[in-house]
């Protein structure tokens, strides 16, 4: 083989390696998956975004809840036999509320109970599709997100407010338009979340919890903590199985190249030693 050959071979192998170490991380979380379903008797499922970079820029993408994720989810779960629990992990910032709304409507109509796994965070549509759970575990340092709805740049609840507060004359057609979509936006919204957790508060407690999540008493990223969850009544623990943490980190957030946050990965405790290996 002439240096020519090993250069073209090297080349050949450098291009192979992330899809070789992609199938390796798929393989390995189906495995982890199918242990998990294993011991809990469980449907698994999991709605997990991450930041990706575009191959070629480099620009960073934001993904979010979207219709092909509802898709996804409503077929797996009609996959399942009606009497089969389901786990859900949710790690998202949110995103359309017709993709969540159809994702958490088709997790209430599931005759098992239906857990909810919310390790880091899941904020707007992710809180939605929570809401319909019969059990919402959390991290003690996962987030919920407050559920106002956004009409472009604004807050629905704050173009409400505008028009209560400014005299009509002032106002100019654009915004009372939009004024008109919010008020609309939230009373869809409130209702949506009365059908989802009336059965577990009854229709006075949840109507109440659909006010306080979608009129503004938060701003939209503000982080409802397990604490706050469970002052509203929702059915939340913080005893989240370790197997959770475990299949989150097989979603590794794309390389950079220069890390923000580094730390040898191996458990720890007392004076440096190291735990051992199970």
């Amino acid at each position: 083989m002439n240096p020519t050959d090993l250069f073209w071979l090297f080349l050949v192998m450098i291009s192979l390696q992330p899809l070789l170490r992609q199938r390796i991380i798929d393989a390995t979380r189906q495995k982890a998956v199918a242990r998990f379903e294993s011991e809990r008797g469980s449907r698994v499922i999991l709605l997990v975004h991450r930041q990706e970079t575009m191959s070629f820029l480099g620009f960073p993408i934001m993904r979010y809840i979207d219709i092909h994720d509802s898709e996804d989810v409503i077929r797996a779960i009609h996959m399942t036999d009606p009497k089969v629990p389901l786990d859900i992990i949710i790690h998202t910032p949110g995103g359309l509320v017709l993709a969540a709304l159809q994702i958490a409507r088709a997790i209430k109509k599931h005759p098992a109970p239906v857990s909810v796994f919310v390790p880091h965070y899941a904020m707007s549509g992710g809180t939605l599709i929570a809401l319909a759970a019969d059990k919402i575990y959390m991290g003690s340092h996962a987030v919920l997100g407050p559920l106002d709805p956004q009409l472009g740049k604004y807050p629905a609840p704050s173009l409400v407010k505008v028009i209560k507060e400014k005299p009509i004359e002032h106002i100019n057609d654009e915004t009372l338009i939009l004024a008109d979509m919010a008020e609309k936006a939230i009373r869809q919204l409130q209702d949506a979340i009365v059908e989802l957790i009336e059965d577990k508060m009854g229709p006075e407690r949840s109507r109440e919890v659909a006010r306080k999540l979608t009129e503004g008493h938060w701003t939209h990223d503000y982080p409802i903590t397990p604490e706050t969850a469970s002052s509203l009544g929702l059915p939340v623990s913080t005893d989240m199985p370790e197997a959770v943490y475990k299949l989150m980190a097989l979603y590794p957030q794309p390389v950079r190249r220069m890390p923000s946050v580094e730390y040898i990965p191996e458990p720890r405790t007392g004076r440096g030693s190291r735990l051992p290996d199970s």
